[in-house]
């Protein structure tokens, strides 16, 4: 029978406080509404953002809610308008969608859609302001308009990316957020020239997808910072050439890389979030023309500075 038009009951990972360890929940999944798609969940990853926000530091809390964010599925139903997709299609959701009329969709200079920019204290449907979510009658909040730790989920037709039905969705879910950061802050901020020298600070999934960036763009020497030894193998099937543990010197490493550079490295691309790292990406970048591109996860925004 069709589930097309009916409610949904699918198990679901529901954070119903802040820092409270998930419940699996039985919960309701509505029909999609007009420009939504809901979709079935096949894989979805952890980021380190839905902990972030699982933990409430430093933002409003909503709860209860369903996190989740970096995922691979198929289209079960969509609603009213949608033209794009179609039942059986393989999508990504992504939380920075795109409604392809505001100015920034028209704009090659940014994709902060005027619609669907990201809001995390959003917690509904932008459609109508309420839940697809909900226990007994209960309303369950959304997150970033994705909320992909459930069987299935609702989103915005902007929100999702269709994909080849080929691709192994186990693999690619992870390019709905942290693959994408990584490569689009290298390739759409930094910029660097062929032959260029980069500086990747942080080598985990992000990390490695900021090195890939480099490495398409042609830099010669892509130099990857990080604390664990163990990254380094790994990176270097991502094109990155050399490598710099801080652990290992007395000085700070933004002096290392400079010397290493003849003055510093012509971009640098900073992936962890912590402050020690954000600094010494500023520091080791050539003065004159340096860029320093600081990947902030917890908002979710890219900021680059050009330094003089």
């Amino acid at each position: 029978m069709s589930s097309t038009n009916q409610v949904i009951r699918c198990k679901a990972a529901v954070a119903w406080e802040a820092g409270k360890p998930l419940v699996i929940e039985e919960v309701e999944v509505a029909p999609p509404e007009k420009m939504e798609v809901r979709i079935k969940i096949l894989f979805t990853s952890l980021c380190h953002t839905d902990v972030y926000f699982w933990e409430a530091k430093g933002q409003n809390p909503v709860f209860p809610r369903i996190l989740g964010h970096e995922a691979g599925g198929v289209v079960e139903s969509v609603g009213e308008g949608v033209t794009d997709l179609q039942p059986g299609d393989h999508v990504l959701p992504v939380f920075t969608g795109e409604c392809k009329e505001c100015a920034h969709c028209k704009s090659e200079e940014s994709n902060m859609c005027d619609l669907l920019r990201i809001n995390t204290d959003r917690g509904v449907m932008i459609h109508d302001q309420k839940s697809r979510f909900s226990i007994n009658g209960k309303p369950i909040f959304h997150f970033v308009g994705t909320s992909t730790f459930s069987e299935y989920t609702v989103v915005h037709v902007g929100c999702l990316a269709k994909i080849n039905p080929l691709a192994p969705l186990d693999k690619v879910c992870v390019l709905s957020c942290g693959i994408s950061t990584g490569l689009g802050a290298t390739l759409n901020v930094a910029k660097p020239k062929k032959g260029s020298s980069v500086a990747i600070f942080g080598l985990g999934a992000v990390g490695l997808a900021a090195a890939e960036g480099a490495r398409i763009s042609g830099a010669s020497r892509i130099i990857g910072v990080d604390l664990n030894a163990n990254r380094f193998e790994l990176a270097k099937k991502f094109g990155v050439t050399e490598f710099v543990n801080p652990k290992d010197h007395t000085k700070p490493v933004q002096e290392v890389i400079a010397e290493m550079t003849n003055g510093g490295v012509d971009r640098s691309v900073e992936c962890t979030g912590h402050i020690d790292a954000m600094i010494s990406a500023f520091e080791c970048v050539h003065d004159g023309w340096g860029v320093a591109v600081l990947v902030v996860f917890h908002i979710k925004m890219l900021f680059s500075r050009q330094v003089h």
